[in-house]
């Protein structure tokens, strides 16, 4: 199975992005076209997934977009690593699993961070990736996942915080969790760029899928 990857370069509006994946889901679904990772990124808004809650709102200083991937509020913007992936579960899985899917973004963005010397990590009943600063709110998600499946063709994705504006964050209550921060790659010391990153994404992906 081919996977095409696609890399855009200038901010991508959201609305926009939606549309190309779900023209692009349904190509795949119908045969016409081959599966893709969009590696993207948006300019500054808030996204509310299906479970999310209007408290969790805090202040909405971006445009806020209700979307149909599971999971709460989370904020896309600059300097944050974007990556759409439309696979086709009943092609890559004798029996499709949404949560061995969602299993296998963990672990493709954890064996990612690992060659920045970044240790990612799960956390039991907690989406996303996370690291121990060893400070207060010691506990920060480095990267989110949310995911949408139709007719068993995955959308929207994951996305990494590379070097973002973390005060951006404080609009919302990120993922619906108060008792934890968020944190990025420059924040940890690392100061490689988007596309130090891109490369690791597409070499580590064809060990995941």
């Amino acid at each position: 199975m081919t996977i095409e990857w696609r890399i855009s370069k200038v901010p991508v509006d959201y609305e926009t992005a939606v549309s190309v994946m779900e023209d692009r889901v349904a190509a795949i679904r119908a045969g016409e076209k081959d599966e893709l990772i969009w590696l993207l990124e948006h300019p500054p808004l808030y996204t509310a997934g299906t479970s999310a809650k209007a408290d969790d709102l805090l202040n909405p200083q971006f445009p806020v977009y209700e979307t149909g991937r599971g999971g709460q509020y989370t904020y896309h913007g600059p300097g944050q690593r974007v990556a759409y992936v439309m696979l086709d579960l009943k092609k890559r899985q004798q029996a499709p699993d949404i949560k061995q899917y969602i299993c296998n973004l963990e672990q493709w963005i954890i064996n990612s961070l690992q060659e920045f010397d970044i240790k990612g990590e799960r956390r039991e009943g907690r989406v996303g990736i996370w690291v121990d600063r060893g400070v207060p709110f010691a506990d920060s998600k480095v990267a989110a996942v949310g995911v949408r499946v139709r007719h068993w063709v995955t959308y929207h994705g994951i996305s990494i915080n590379v070097n973002p504006d973390l005060s951006h964050f404080s609009g919302i209550v990120p993922c619906g969790i108060s008792d934890a921060g968020v944190t990025s790659m420059r924040e940890l010391g690392i100061n490689s760029g988007m596309d130090a990153l891109d490369r690791v994404l597409e070499e580590k992906a064809s060990e995941i899928f």
